[in-house]
């Protein structure tokens, strides 16, 4: 069972219901297996002398349309004027030593290489997805660029955490509640060749690998699994063929899957009984290489605490 990573709003209706005081206590009081511990969580990450975030697009982002900075980007060299990160600001140390002090918990870890959103923050996310049909050499030069560094930044981090990391948990939402975000083709050329690379670096330092994309996304599970991915997550149940029935059907016992209880309705608006009930049926239906989770990491203030138990419970029930 993981609890995921409820929105700051909701831990403080949390600790009052359940009588706890700092997440770890909640966690260990659900018994939450599975630790995300992210160098990203950690203040000064990435050490920029002028303060500079690691892709920064030079102005607070409002909306995901927003144009960025390679907007008007029509060729390669335009990419290269952009101010990519440097390798060299990175600091680990703080994220170290969350996960050598973390327990005896899954460690899901590494940087949250989210480089499909990158790549629309960067562009503006309509240019993004034409810019795929009307400059695709443009497009490759940047996720040359954005995944290149995330590589790289991975690598040192695998090497400088050792055995301390069990999954390493890297993140896209390529899917709208109906389909995916780009056409399959588009995934094929740009993204799923450097997921490859991804899950391949993890394997070779003895990592699992753990994807996490919102939406639906059955149309390519089956390449995910080809690539090597491990797990995936967090199986958006209401969402075009997610649903935990179609997931057994297609690719049960090929991956493990991570999530699946429904956010958008059950949890919200379902009571204890209802969300126990979909608990078992999902875990009869996907287990046992499932991890029960919220079909959301990000628990919104909505969902009653009550329904948190409940799902709790039936999870590690026997």
């Amino acid at each position: 069972m993981w609890l995921g990573m409820p929105h700051a709003d909701t831990w403080p209706q949390l600790h009052d219901y359940f009588g706890t005081t700092s997440q770890e206590e909640l966690r260990r009081k659900l018994g939450d297996d599975f630790r995300w511990i992210c160098p990203s969580f950690f203040e000064g990450f990435y050490r920029h002398p002028r303060g500079r975030r690691v892709f920064d697009l030079g102005r607070e982002k409002k909306s995901h349309g927003q144009a960025g900075p390679l907007a008007e980007a029509v060729t390669v060299n335009d990419v290269e004027r952009y101010e990519w990160p440097n390798l060299d600001y990175l600091d680990f140390e703080p994220c170290l030593a969350a996960l050598r002090a973390a327990g005896d918990f899954y460690r899901a870890s590494g940087l949250w290489t989210c480089f499909f959103h990158d790549l629309s923050d960067l562009f503006g996310l309509e240019e993004y997805l034409v810019k795929m049909y009307t400059h695709p050499e443009v497009v490759e030069a940047a996720t040359d660029r954005v995944c290149g560094f995330y590589y790289e930044a991975n690598r040192r981090f695998f090497e400088a955490a050792g055995g301390e990391v069990d999954g390493f948990f890297f993140g896209n939402d390529l899917g709208t509640q109906r389909s995916l975000i780009c056409r399959p083709e588009h995934f094929d050329r740009f993204l799923l060749p450097w997921i490859r690379r991804f899950v391949g670096l993890a394997h070779a330092h003895g990592v699992q690998a753990i994807l996490h994309s919102c939406g639906a996304v059955h149309e390519i599970i089956g390449r995910l699994i080809e690539a090597g991915v491990d797990g995936l997550h967090p199986l958006q149940a209401r969402a075009s063929g997610m649903s935990a029935e179609e997931l057994a059907r297609d690719f049960g016992g090929r991956l493990a899957f991570i999530g699946g209880i429904d956010t958008q309705e059950l949890l919200v608006h379902g009571t204890p009984a209802e969300v126990a009930a979909d608990v078992r049926r999902v875990r009869a239906l996907l287990g046992p290489r499932l991890v029960v989770s919220p079909s959301h990491e990000a628990v919104l203030p909505n969902v009653p605490p009550a329904n948190i138990e409940a799902l709790a419970r039936a999870a590690l029930e026997r």
